[in-house]
């Protein structure tokens, strides 16, 4: 499930608000760490339609394409989330910018 989360992180474009290490940006939160309820409540509001704020309603569109399969995963591997695993590739690490 980890890695599917990781692979999602990535493929859906998270890193590019959130950082390659989830560990947030100027403007957008960390989340990397966070605990997985609190993660999977926030993107099933989003996929909802729920949030007022303007970082809310820019997560709306991307919480919509998740199923709950995905959802699971994706906060699978945030709350896990440790650069150190294996399967954790650095040469995707630019810091700084991002993740762009």
């Amino acid at each position: 499930m980890y890695k599917t989360g990781k692979n999602l992180y990535f493929s859906k474009g998270c890193n590019g608000c959130h950082g390659v290490s989830a560990s947030g940006t100027n403007r957008y939160p960390p989340l990397a760490y966070r605990r997985k309820p609190f993660l999977m409540s926030k993107l099933k509001n989003y996929r909802a339609k729920q949030g007022t704020t303007q970082q809310s309603q820019l997560m709306i569109p991307f919480a919509m394409e998740l199923s709950d399969k995905e959802i699971d995963a994706l906060t699978t591997f945030l709350s896990e989330y440790n650069e150190n695993k294996s399967n954790y590739k650095p040469d995707f690490s630019t810091r700084g910018d991002g993740g762009s």
